[in-house]
């Protein structure tokens, strides 16, 4: 067994190592939109809510309003 000890070996990973990392990375699935809004919804609480509400009033004036008109 002979081993070469001219080259020191060096912190920095090879680059072979390196793609192996960032594949690893890469093949962990990326969370799906719902469950980040959902999330984001969950840790904004109450500021959500009233957007919701404040966004379904909107739409119902506006069907009303459509309704009122067209009638």
């Amino acid at each position: 067994m002979t081993h070469s000890t001219s080259a020191p070996e060096s912190s920095q990973p090879s680059t072979d190592e390196a793609s192996t990392s960032s594949e690893v990375l890469s093949t962990q699935p990326q969370p799906s939109y719902v469950k980040l809004a959902m999330r984001n919804m969950v840790r904004k609480g109450g500021t959500s809510l009233k957007h919701f509400f404040l966004t379904i009033i909107g739409i119902l004036a506006v069907l009303f309003s459509l309704a009122y008109l067209t009638r």
